[in-house]
């Protein structure tokens, strides 16, 4: 059995797609739709940058949505063996919930670039970080992240994201002295990340609660692969539990690890990333090392799942 899973930020790289754009002229289609909500040239501004507009968070989450998504279209349109089930890193839930239709893609679009402008308004720079924590067991690091907290500070894991790794997020101050802390504990690499919003913890509150108001006004529907939620690694059944998941996705931590194991404890054998980057499968490995990875984020890795679906039938 075959699964997906849709990466999230940090993915993204200039360029991206170019490549495939130039065998199939869907890509620049799907960008377009994009860009038409947007009402900015998307598709010019992962092509041609700078970097720096592509890495501020308004911009980087369409533009990975959009880049997953629009693989996901020519892949299905070559599909053989339909997906068993599906699942995004952070935004990458985005992306799995526009291919289960359990959204418009247009309207995830609108949605993700105002969940961006949220995430950063709800953090000015400087205030926030993420750090990544390698070497320590999920324990140990939620509990260093409570001995670094000082009065009215925020701080606690933000990504489960394979054994070992687990991704903090905070206050910047305390993020530095629990970085310390887990050096002192045995940590091989305690790491801040660039990445300028401090997600999945509670200093992102006020943009889940702005975020509630925008989904209350956005059409959920059932989906038609089942999706795994972030927060509770449950499948979404209704609109309802999509638009809960989707904000507390926001200040709560992604559950990447209990994802993966879902995916092993459901039968899949295959998992292929669809999206731009190979982070997901870098931490697959890790979680689930039996399993059978695939990549799709160039024409070579595209061209060769989309003629080679036969031989997954037989993986077991």
């Amino acid at each position: 059995m075959l699964g997906f899973v849709f990466p999230g930020q940090g993915s993204q790289s200039l360029g991206m797609l170019s490549d495939i754009a130039h065998s199939f002229p869907s890509v620049e289609k799907t960008f377009a739709e994009a860009s038409t909500v947007l009402n900015y040239d998307l598709w010019k501004l992962i092509q041609q940058g700078p970097t720096e507009e592509l890495d501020k968070t308004i911009h980087t989450q369409p533009a990975l949505l959009t880049a997953s998504y629009a693989l996901w279209r020519i892949v299905q349109s070559h599909m053989k063996i339909k997906p068993v089930l599906l699942a995004g890193h952070s935004l990458g839930e985005y992306t799995a919930l526009v291919c289960a239709e359990a959204m418009s893609f247009t309207d995830a679009v609108k949605v993700v670039a105002a969940r961006g402008q949220y995430m950063q308004e709800a953090s000015p720079a400087g205030q926030g970080a993420l750090a990544a924590i390698v070497g320590l067991d999920d324990a140990t690091v939620a509990e260093l992240c409570q001995k670094a907290i000082l009065k009215n500070e925020v701080l606690a894991p933000a990504n489960y994201n394979s054994p070992g790794q687990v991704v903090i997020a905070g206050h910047t101050e305390a993020v530095e002295r629990a970085m310390i802390l887990a050096k002192e504990s045995g940590a091989r690499l305690a790491k801040i990340l660039p990445v300028s919003v401090p997600s999945h913890c509670f200093l992102m509150k006020p943009a889940a609660e702005r975020l509630q108001k925008m989904l209350n006004n956005i059409a959920f529907s059932q989906p038609n692969i089942p999706v795994i939620n972030n927060v509770d690694v449950a499948i979404y059944q209704n609109a309802e539990m999509i638009r809960d998941g989707l904000v507390k996705q926001l200040f709560m931590p992604v559950r990447w690890v209990d994802t993966v194991k879902k995916f092993v404890t459901t039968g899949i054998s295959s998992i292929v990333e669809c999206g731009p980057g190979k982070v997901l499968n870098g931490l697959n490995k890790r979680i689930a090392p039996e399993m059978q990875l695939i990549n799709i984020n160039e024409l070579t890795s595209l061209q060769t799942f989309i003629g080679g679906q036969e031989c997954l039938i037989k993986v077991k």
